[in-house]
């Protein structure tokens, strides 16, 4: 009789569930349920045509003017129930279920594709036999679901739940207009909608969804790493404390600089800095290529700057040619490398001209993060005896090894210092102890010959003696831009 109740008279399910909590009578085992696939209600007519619904993302943020309007922000995911003029009518998908009117031109379409595929519960390319043998597998337990592409019926999809020992299917029945269902009756406009239904009615299915389905992933190569019998040594560049570098060709079309080093030299915290760099990716850093890490000799592999690096660049024939105009290029140019930096919390440690890299166009990179460290609460502090490039290193890290992105602004301001030179080594006859004594007690380079006060006086700046008190690249740079911007046009 209960069941026949179930089954015709859907409306008492509340009802019924006050009185049997557990939902199910009490001479039924739940493992032994098993729900024939299909339709939980074959018997119920259709549900009337409703109206169709789309997936659409908010593209900017909209702040309700009156009450039939509906605040959104950037990102959040709606469902458009009817077009009026240059407003949707919509229902918010997230949060409170609040339906209001938006600007159209404030929303972009999303395909049910595009959504599922960002899905974790969503598994595509799987079926029924293969859905079951991965809910079973560990680490998946009790309660672990996924959807599925219906094997049977195209466009439509299956509902795959773990309970205890045992995988149960639902069919989800697509309705012409748009929306899903597995009860005819209950019909939801996306199946994140009908996932998040069941999730809190689950006794209706009689299986808990507890977690999406973990799949055992292959482990994933290194992008970079490659044989090293891709590349070719041409000729030495340079040595460093570091390695050699050379120029090399990549596959004889590639033309790359190749920092040569050997496994006894990749500590574990550079090792990590390398993979941590990886990420980083901007036009004024320079660009790892690939690593040859298996096997000896490393190999760093770099995009080739055919200039060498910016000191040594100063300082050649070219390099004392060039105008102030090209010299303010170049401090513009590394001072949005470190904004980046800066932006991501990475302090470079080492800033001098040497570590920058000139190609064709007088194009400049910021390069060799051999000392640089990701910024834990936004500070460095090494204990080992490295050593440091005293001239080029702000007295707080000099003295108590202590670095943040302050300190590459200190270092920021010796590297316009050697730009505006010509290359010039900074304080020029001290030593590193005399240089911090000097420091300490107020001396700062003079101003350059080459150099405007508007530049010399951003150097002072740099060169402040509490690191809180000096500016940030983003201010750097924008101070830097606006006087490239007059010197170039005077008078625009």
């Amino acid at each position: 009789m209960d069941q026949f109740i179930r089954k015709h008279l859907t409306f008492l399910n509340t009802f019924w569930g006050k009185c049997l909590p557990n939902g199910v009578p009490s001479n039924h085992s739940l493992d032994l349920w098993d729900p024939a696939q299909g339709s939980l209600h074959p018997t119920l007519d259709p549900d009337p045509v409703e109206p169709m619904v789309s997936l659409f993302g908010v593209l900017y943020d909209f702040t309700a003017r009156s009450a039939d309007e509906l605040s959104v922000n950037r990102g959040d995911k709606i469902c458009v129930l009817r077009e009026e003029g240059g407003y949707v009518l919509a229902r918010r998908l997230s949060g409170e279920a609040l339906v209001g009117y938006v600007p159209a031109n404030y929303l972009s379409k999303i395909s049910q594709d595009e959504t599922l595929t960002q899905q974790p519960w969503y598994i595509s390319g799987i079926g029924r036999n293969k859905a079951t043998l991965l809910l079973l597998s560990p680490p998946n337990r009790h309660g672990s679901f996924l959807i599925r592409d219906s094997e049977s019926n195209k466009g439509e999809y299956s509902l795959s739940v773990r309970n205890h020992a045992k995988v149960r299917h639902f069919r989800i029945y697509k309705h012409p207009a748009g929306s899903f269902y597995l009860e005819k009756g209950h019909t939801f406009p996306s199946l994140e909608q009908l996932l998040a239904y069941y999730t809190i009615n689950w006794k209706v299915i009689q299986s808990p969804l507890l977690q999406p389905c973990i799949q055992k992933r292959a482990p994933e190569t290194d992008q970079w790493e490659r044989p090293r019998s891709e590349f070719q040594l041409w000729r030495k560049l340079g040595e460093g404390c570091f390695g050699e570098v050379w120029e090399g060709m990549w596959k004889n079309t590639v033309p790359v600089a190749i920092k040569i080093m050997k496994q006894a030299d990749m500590r574990d915290d550079f090792v990590k800095e390398i993979q941590n760099l990886k990420s980083l990716k901007h036009t004024r850093l320079i660009k790892l290529l690939a690593i040859c890490s298996v096997g000896e000799p490393v190999y760093i592999v770099t995009e080739l700057m055919r200039k060498g690096n910016l000191h040594s660049y100063l300082n050649s024939a070219a390099g004392q040619e060039l105008t102030t105009h090209h010299l303010l290029s170049i401090s513009c140019q590394v001072a949005d490398g470190m904004t980046y930096l800066e932006e991501q919390h990475v302090v470079h440690r080492d800033l001098a001209a040497r570590n920058i890299l000139v190609g064709d166009d007088l194009a400049c990179k910021i390069a060799d993060f051999g000392l640089a460290r990701l910024l834990k609460d936004d500070i460095y502090s090494t204990t080992s005896n490295v050593m440091i490039p005293v001239k080029w290193t702000a007295p707080e890290a000099a003295i108590y090894q202590t670095y943040s992105l302050k300190s590459d602004v200190w270092s920021y301001g010796i590297l316009l210092y050697e730009v505006f030179t010509y290359g010039q080594c900074p304080y020029e006859g001290m030593t590193n102890q005399e240089t911090i004594q000097q420091i300490s007690r107020g001396y700062r380079l003079p101003r350059p010959n080459s150099c405007s006060p508007e530049i010399y006086s951003l150097m002072l700046e740099c060169w402040k003696g509490h690191p809180e008190d000096r500016p940030s690249f983003l201010n750097l740079r924008d101070m830097l831009f606006s006087i490239y911007k007059w010197t170039h046009h005077p008078f625009s």
